[in-house]
């Protein structure tokens, strides 16, 4: 059976890319912790990082 689509809140994905940016846990570490899959996570990081300079 499949799993019911998740729609993630904007703080939760900053949450997530922020603890992968930081480098304390490794990719593996990250999917189990936050259950998302590591694509989702590294697009997430990539988003954070190329708007960044728009927040600051």
């Amino acid at each position: 059976m499949r799993r019911k689509r998740r729609n993630h809140s904007p703080e939760f994905k900053a949450k997530v890319a922020l603890a992968a940016l930081q480098g304390d846990l490794t990719m593996a570490e990250l999917v189990k912790k936050f259950d998302v899959h590591a694509n989702q996570n590294t697009d997430w990081k990539k988003q954070l990082l190329s708007n960044a300079p728009d927040v600051l």
